[in-house]
């Protein structure tokens, strides 16, 4: 029986697109440019912080990917400025259909599973209408490894209190998706690009821009042996998920 329903924050509950326009205004004609890139460096940071052993978390991690994105440019920013900008990750915005979603699943556990640091996630969640909809914000802090490494994921069961199968984990990210599932969730997977989106955005225009390159890397299922139980195309359509998930809490 499912019992819990644990969303990733960053992509899947919450738009990391929407960082472009604090962006933009503190580096004019940069803001698309900079926020796929960043995003990019700050998951393979992740990723080589739990890989190496050498944890920082996810703020010194946000800092860390946005001075190398910067960088790639020319650009600099004082610890001032850089703070102000890294901000943006602390008031992005919901996306459209993520409080009714939460709200439609007022039966079961809802939490958010997540990299960003108790900080970080504290802030994100007090500035948007989600808060009341959810019963447990979670961060892989404390185990000093972030997803996908399995030790993450225990969190949800030693805070929650129920066991991998009676977990339903809701990405629209590649990465948790495989991890998820590897940890033994079930997944859904929130697909807001197609594949045919894709390609359109790679071909249509005849050049790949920053924001197309970003949907080809982040936006698809992975190929590495572990796929989601269930595909849609949006938040709105979990409490509509026929069959295996649709008993009772």
């Amino acid at each position: 029986m499912i019992k819990a329903f644990v969303f990733d924050a960053y992509g899947t509950l919450y738009d990391v697109q929407s960082v472009a326009g604090a962006i933009d205004a503190a580096f004019p004609g940069h803001g698309d440019y900079i926020t796929q890139v960043w995003r990019l460096k700050q998951l393979e940071y992740s990723w080589l912080r739990s890989m190496m052993g050498r944890y920082e978390d996810f703020w010194t991690v946000t800092r860390h990917s946005l001075s190398y994105t910067l960088g790639t440019l020319g650009l600099a920013a004082n610890e001032d400025l850089l703070a102000v900008v890294a901000d943006a990750y602390n008031t992005l915005s919901p996306y459209a259909d993520a409080e009714a979603a939460l709200a439609a699943l007022a039966g079961y556990r809802r939490a958010i599973l997540s990299n960003g640091s108790p900080a970080m996630l504290a802030a994100l969640v007090s500035q948007s209408r989600l808060q009341p909809h959810l019963d447990a914000v979670l961060s892989v802090d404390g185990k000093r490894a972030f997803k996908p490494d399995p030790r993450a994921y225990e969190v949800v069961q030693e805070q929650l209190g129920v066991l991998p199968d009676e977990v339903v984990f809701v990405s629209s990210n590649g990465f948790d998706v495989c991890g998820a599932k590897s940890f033994g969730f079930h997944v859904a997977r929130i697909e807001r690009v197609t594949p045919t989106a894709l390609r359109q955005a790679l071909t249509g225009s005849g050049t790949v821009g920053p924001a197309a390159l970003f949907k080809a890397l982040r936006s698809q299922a992975e190929t590495c042996g572990e796929a989601a139980d269930v595909v849609i195309g949006s938040l709105a359509e979990l409490s509509a998920v026929p069959g295996r998930w649709a008993d009772s809490p």
